[in-house]
């Protein structure tokens, strides 16, 4: 279904986001938008809302499963302009997971276990966020595929990652509790073209809704425990994010385009688009869940 603007999906919201997990798909531009869509209605999301340009084009049977929002993205932080109020409308205690276009989820087990499954068991274990790493994907033929992205053809790094200390302003003698700051991939490795603040590659990209509870710049959110990577008894799960959306940037960025002919390096791997070549790579956790 088709709304005219963000402020009369709102005034809807929370009727058609109480059937719930829900799925959040930004669209910065027009690339591979169906293909990020198809990937998170097989995963099981009951609802899946579209935020994307006017221009964008959906074949009839996609139009058909989604909810679309008309949004433009601005600049780096234009996300938090369409997620905040929709955080805001959603009945607490809702499922949500938001991820842009060229971005796909994966989780432990995701070929046989629907997101509804997942959710339910990390619910149960009191666990209301869940840590997912964005592991970039990029072409491994950029003359190619100058845009960095090939599907097809898709790599990513199967070392470099690293986690450092998250600081807690309150207390400049210890880092937060549970909580890290994880970094590799591309925005690693070009570490010159990504400002700092951008870096990272750690996203609570799957929490529940709550009053007041906000999501910031940084991809984190209001609620500090909601940051933590497990509780404080176990490993919990931790998902992955497949993404292209770096990719995409160091190529159409004038700064950086011209001084990157391809991404590959001696850690490049082809990716095989599995759950369990992320779990093998350690790109994500099964906690307790087999």
């Amino acid at each position: 279904m088709d709304y005219a603007s963000q402020t009369a999906f709102l005034s809807v919201a929370k009727k058609v986001l109480a059937k719930a997990p829900v799925a959040v798909i930004l669209v910065e531009d027009l690339t591979e938008v169906d293909s990020t869509i198809r990937h998170h209605l097989k995963l099981g999301f009951r609802t899946v809302l579209v935020c994307a340009p006017p221009t964008l084009a959906l074949p009839e049977d996609l139009a058909a499963q989604i909810h679309r929002i008309p949004w433009i993205s601005s600049g780096p932080e234009a996300f938090l302009e369409a997620m905040n109020p929709l955080i805001a409308a959603a009945p607490a205690g809702t499922w949500m997971y938001y991820g842009f276009n060229a971005e796909y989820l994966f989780y432990p087990f995701c070929e046989s276990r629907s997101v509804r499954e997942l959710l339910a068991f990390h619910s149960e274990e009191r666990r209301f966020g869940m840590l997912s790493y964005v592991i970039d994907l990029y072409a491994a033929d950029l003359d190619k595929n100058p845009d960095g992205v090939n599907l097809a053809e898709a790599m990513l790094d199967r070392a470099g990652y690293y986690a450092l200390g998250r600081p807690d302003p309150a207390n400049r003698n210890h880092p937060r509790d549970r909580q890290l700051d994880f970094f590799g991939g591309l925005r690693w490795r070009f570490d010159e073209h990504i400002p700092a603040a951008r870096r990272k590659i750690d996203r609570i990209a799957l929490f529940r809704t709550a009053p007041g509870l906000v999501l910031r710049a940084d991809h984190t959110l209001s609620d500090e425990e909601l940051n933590t990577y497990a509780c404080p008894w176990h490993h919990n799960l931790t998902a992955a994010i497949a993404s292209f959306r770096v990719a995409k940037a160091l190529k159409r960025n004038p700064g950086s385009t011209y001084d990157i002919s391809t991404f590959r390096w001696h850690n490049s791997v082809p990716f095989d688009w599995s759950s369990r070549q992320l779990l093998d790579l350690g790109l994500m956790e099964p906690g307790q869940w087999f």
